[in-house]
């Protein structure tokens, strides 16, 4: 037998392995509030500089003022004192009438701040407006940038010493240096207490994905990229209404920070994977935990049932070569499916994020659209199970363009049709959050099992640079207002032919080494190299390589 008909004679996805996802899943919502919470902590309300402003004339905490501005004015005033601009005349009457994001032209008393919305922000307590605007967007990168180093740095010591371990680490990491986030004394501690909650982002949520497809029998694995998901999605729509009744910044991360803490049990009920354990010619260890999901879903082994060694020959071998991630780009055949993935990963991430941490643009209350954003990702993520058992290519490839697509056709809607653009950003959404539940469980049935870790540590590192460059692309509305959908629009496109070239994975086995690629893995060929490579136990006729 190999790892997967073990798994089916034992139960593919019994007790054992619906309490694992509980111990998965849960974490998934926390993720959420981290990934998602600088939407709000990190909001920028309407401001006007107060330096020139007289005592009596000065707006009140709501900017109930409007502007009035002479042919000679400019009509971008939020980052400018008042009078240092000709024509500009004061109105008690009217709403406050203001953009954002000018550069400061003689502002150094600071700025008042509207409360209507939010009582404090990370902009709003360090005046990250006007001048120091950037900081903002750079701030949000530098923490995508920690789920890139987390990527490769957790990836590869995951493969050394296990999923397990490093899930603990990355939780407990997180909930402290996230609770530390809520007492940054400025900026740049609060950026870098932020990148190391980052690097732990990507360790738990790289390892409960293996550990719970290494747990998987082969026609459910693809749950293992779903159900966690959903929590994921709950934890997003979870976000709105938590920051909704706390709109003080430093709370509103102490809130979502603190109940990491709660996940120390899991140093008592978390398995490790049998499957790594087997990787590592632990022998022992793997066969009690096999014993153990046997017993638990309900179909236990006989007293005599052991694992063998490999062929001692291929055993030599598997020891003196120590794979590492040049091996994905080694050979024809596993370079192109490696490269393929890589950039399916950056451009899903980079769209998904590009969408959801710049809803404020669509024009809608930012409570209403971060909950209608969440809400889209459940039936994007339902609808995926229906067509994966069907086609992994095909569902990849469909997703990925209609999301493309409908980010592509936002460019042509005027900003008066605010609602049609919401609308097409969600669509784009429903989009990119299919494709990118497809792509986790389409490269972990591509990549090896030898070189699979490494394969995802690449590229969740490639899907973070998407990350980092996310917020960045914004940044190119001061030269093209429509720009950033334009990237969001071809890059899905591009991605969507190149999905088109790599094999069909549905109900196929798991390739287990990168000479099972390169050959095209299929039953015969599975059954073909263990009559080659595995010798029978000699006590019984069960035999697990």
């Amino acid at each position: 037998m190999n790892f997967d008909d073990v798994l089916s004679r034992i139960g593919g996805f019994g007790k054992f392995q619906k309490t694992l996802y509980v111990w998965i899943c849960l974490p998934q919502i926390l993720l959420a509030f981290h990934m998602l919470v600088s939407v709000f902590t990190g909001a920028v309300p309407p401001h006007l500089c107060r330096a020139a402003w007289p005592p009596a004339a000065r707006p009140g905490p709501n900017l109930s003022f409007s502007l009035s501005v002479g042919p000679d004015a400019s009509p971008d005033l939020s980052c400018a004192a008042p009078d240092t601009l000709p024509g500009v005349r004061l109105n008690r009457s009217a709403t406050l009438a203001l953009t954002e994001g000018s550069a400061s032209r003689g502002c150094r008393g600071g700025w008042d701040f509207s409360k209507e919305v939010f009582q404090s922000t990370v902009a709003t307590e360090w005046n990250l407006v006007c001048d120091n605007a950037k900081l903002n967007n750079i701030g949000s990168s530098i923490y995508m940038l920690g789920l890139l180093v987390g990527a490769v740095l957790f990836g590869a010591l995951a493969d050394k010493y296990g999923r397990r371990i490093i899930i603990l680490i990355g939780l407990a990491v997180q909930a402290t240096f996230g609770v530390g986030a809520a007492f940054a004394p400025n900026f740049y501690v609060y950026v870098l207490l932020r990148f190391v909650v980052g690097t732990t982002i990507s360790a738990v949520i790289m390892n409960v994905f293996v550990l719970g497809t290494e747990w998987t029998g082969r026609k459910q694995r693809m749950l293992a990229g779903i159900i966690t998901d959903y929590f994921f999605g709950f934890g997003y729509i979870l976000l709105a209404g938590v920051a909704y009744f706390i709109r003080d910044w430093r709370k509103l991360q102490l809130a979502i920070s603190a109940p990491g803490f709660l996940f120390i049990f899991y140093i008592w009920v978390l398995p490790k994977s049998a499957r790594w354990l087997m990787a590592k010619q632990r022998k022992k260890e793997a066969m009690d935990l096999i014993r153990k999901a046997a017993i638990a879903n309900g179909r236990p082994l006989a007293a005599d049932f052991e694992l063998c060694q490999e062929h001692k020959d291929l055993k030599d071998k598997a020891e003196e070569n120590k794979y590492s991630v040049i091996d994905l780009v080694r050979t024809p055949k596993m370079r192109k499916q490696s490269l393929i993935l890589f950039y399916l990963w950056f451009v899903n991430v980079l769209v998904y994020y590009g969408l959801s941490l710049n809803i404020s643009d669509f024009g809608i209350n930012i409570y209403l659209t971060q909950l209608i954003f969440g809400l889209v990702e459940m039936p994007a993520r339902t609808i995926t199970l229906f067509t994966l058992n069907r086609s992994r290519r095909i569902s990849m490839f469909s997703f990925i363009a209609v999301g493309g697509l409908a980010c592509l056709l936002t460019i042509f809607i005027p900003d008066e049709l605010s609602v049609l653009r919401t609308v097409l950003a969600m669509i784009g959404k429903f989009g990119i959050t299919a494709s990118l539940s497809i792509v986790y469980v389409y490269s972990a049935e591509i990549f090896p099992t030898v070189v699979r870790q490494n394969g995802i540590g690449m590229s969740s590192m490639c899907a973070r640079a998407g990350g980092v460059i996310a917020p960045v692309i914004y940044l190119l509305r001061s030269y093209s207002k429509g720009a950033p959908m334009v990237i969001f629009g071809l890059c899905p496109l591009l991605g969507a032919g190149l999905s088109l070239l790599l094999p069909e994975t549905a109900n196929k086995p798991l390739p287990d080494t990168i000479q099972d690629v390169e050959r095209g893995m299929s039953s015969v060929d599975t059954e073909k190299m263990q009559e080659i490579h595995f010798q029978p136990c000699p006590r019984n006729s069960d035999v697990i390589i």
